[in-house]
């Protein structure tokens, strides 16, 4: 039961290594085949994939955290679900469970920016068979897919509300994440300091200015991701509606 333990010994997990390389392409392919294939996946009634998927989810979470008691590594400083990617599997989870496009909206940003950079810089120190591995990589692939899955294949399309909305979200959070980091001697949402390994996050500068540039660079992504995926047919008739008036 070595894949079980809690020594990473054995198990060294290194970036662009053969498995890691081997994740990111079974991602790419699974995202390119659902873009592909996105029109007879609308003709499907997905209803029973999307509660397994919500499901799987819910429980390798609930594994993981039974896994760290197991260990005795579960720490009110670092075990709590409120890291950005915590956050997006819970979100992730009631989308695929309810549909509601509010989830959706906010999933789309955060999903997308928070688990591409932890699958191209994964904060992780288990590689493969490791249990830890399957649930790293798992959790952040069904974060980063299912919103592709519900713009291409449900439809669902962003606004720019939905930028704003997001990092409203966002900046709630942030006093929420202080405290709970002053109370515990945690680092949620790394406020308190850095990833120990390397990470996008060394782009922007030192603390506690990077947390700033990580603000701004988040608003400018969203943007980004709402221009690429926005109803361009609705954003047409706005601009024409728009130039009326000059």
């Amino acid at each position: 039961m070595e894949w079980l333990n809690g020594s990473y010994e054995g198990f060294h997990f290194e970036m662009f290594s053969a498995s890691h390389i081997a994740v990111l392409t079974i991602l790419s392919l699974t995202v390119l085949c659902t873009f592909l294939y996105r029109e007879k996946l609308r003709t499907k009634n997905t209803r029973k994939a999307d509660l397994a998927a919500a499901f799987f989810l819910l429980g390798l979470e609930a594994a993981y955290h039974g896994w760290m008691v197991h260990i005795g590594t579960w720490k009110v400083s670092h075990s709590l679900p409120l890291e950005l990617c915590n956050i997006a599997s819970l979100l992730t989870f009631f989308l695929l469970i309810t549909g509601k496009k509010a989830a959706y909206e906010i999933l789309l940003f955060i999903g997308l920016l928070g688990a591409s950079q932890a699958l191209l810089t994964p904060y992780l120190y288990f590689d493969f068979p490791h249990f830890r591995f399957f649930h790293f990589f798992f959790t952040h692939m069904i974060i980063f897919w299912t919103p592709l899955y519900f713009t291409w294949v449900k439809g669902y399309r962003p606004t720019f509300f939905s930028v704003l909305k997001t990092m409203i979200f966002l900046n709630v959070l942030l006093p929420i994440a202080l405290i709970i980091n002053n109370l515990t001697n945690g680092n949620y949402l790394y406020l308190s300091h850095k990833p120990e390994t390397a990470s996008m996050l060394d782009l922007l500068g030192p603390y506690p200015w990077y947390i700033l540039s990580l603000e701004a660079t988040a608003f400018i992504l969203s943007v980004m991701i709402w221009l690429l995926f926005r109803n361009r047919s609705s954003a047409i008739l706005i601009e024409k509606e728009f130039q009326q008036y000059f």
